[in-house]
Order: structure tokens, then C-alpha cells, then sequence
């Protein structure tokens, strides 16, 4: 199953376990946010997800994730509480990809997946430090920790 369609069926069953998945935490924001206001923000980052891979590309995360960040910094949420809120929904995405999608998929779907979010929870915490600091926090290179990893892939 493609990884767009995978999310697109899916929405409300990963929401739901997205949401179950945080409550259990109890994380302070959220729970004064009340249930539905937190399910309505899951949703909403969950559908720039979906936009993110039938468009292959990261602008509609990555201004999402700008704008939330500076609410939530401003609303006094914890950097941890929201960076746990993505985290709950990726895993929640993972479930189903692993019950949906055949092994030959399972690397495509969770790289795309993981890529998005990962961008997420990385332009999240720059904007969050960059407000908590007042100054601007560059992007990371991050490319020398994936130098030679295509060796690895070939001798599998």
C-alpha cells in the first residue's frame, strides 16, 4: 500500500491512538488543553503530513511546526510536551504501517514518514530555542553522520 494512501485511510484510527498514547502521559499543556483541542491539533499536523508526501516536499511541515512552536512557547508549554505529541503520532503511524504495508514497502514508507517528522521535531525545537534564547539557531548539517552508510546498505 502506498504510504499516501496508508495515511489517508487511516486518519482517524492514528489520531485516536496518537491521542490515547499522550493522555496516558498526562503531559501538563495538553491536559489543560482539554481532549479535543488536542485531537484537533493532532489532526492538524497530521494532515501536513499527508500534504508533505503527496506533494514530496517539506514547506507545509516546516511552516506548520513554526507557527506551533511559537504558540505553544508562548502558551508556556514545555518543548518536551510537543516534541512527545509528534513522537506519539509517528508511532502511532509506525503501527500502521508495519500491520499494512508489505516488507518489500516497509523501509520507502517509514523513511517517509520519519524524514517528514524528523524535519518536524527539528524545526520545532530551533524555533523553540530561538525564541527561548532571542537569537536565531542555524539549521544542523547532519549529512558527515550519513557518510557511508550506502557501503552498509550493500553489503546486506
Amino acid at each position: 500500500m502506498e504510504i499516501t494512501k496508508l495515511l489517508e485511510g487511516n486518519n482517524d484510527l492514528i489520531i485516536e491512538e496518537a491521542f490515547k498514547s499522550m493522555s496516558k502521559l498526562k503531559l501538563k499543556g495538553y491536559t489543560k488543553a482539554g481532549g479535543e483541542k488536542t485531537k484537533q491539533k493532532l489532526n492538524e499536523l497530521y494532515k501536513k503530513l499527508v500534504q508533505c508526501t503527496k506533494k514530496k516536499e517539506l514547506i507545509p511541515i516546516l511552516n506548520y511546526t513554526e507557527k506551533i512552536a511559537k504558540e505553544r512557547y508562548s502558551s508556556g508549554f514545555d518543548i518536551f510536551e510537543v516534541q512527545t505529541a509528534i513522537n506519539s503520532l509517528e508511532s502511532a503511524i509506525w503501527n500502521k504501517i508495519f500491520k499494512l504495508t508489505r516488507p518489500e514497502k516497509l523501509a520507502e514508507s517509514l523513511g517517509v514518514v520519519s524524514t517528514i517528522l524528523g524535519a518536524a521535531k527539528d524545526n520545532l525545537a530551533r524555533t523553540y530555542v530561538s525564541l527561548a534564547t532571542k537569537t536565531k539557531v542555524p539549521t544542523l548539517n547532519l549529512q558527515s553522520l550519513f557518510s557511508g552508510s550506502e557501503s552498509i546498505a550493500d553489503t546486506n
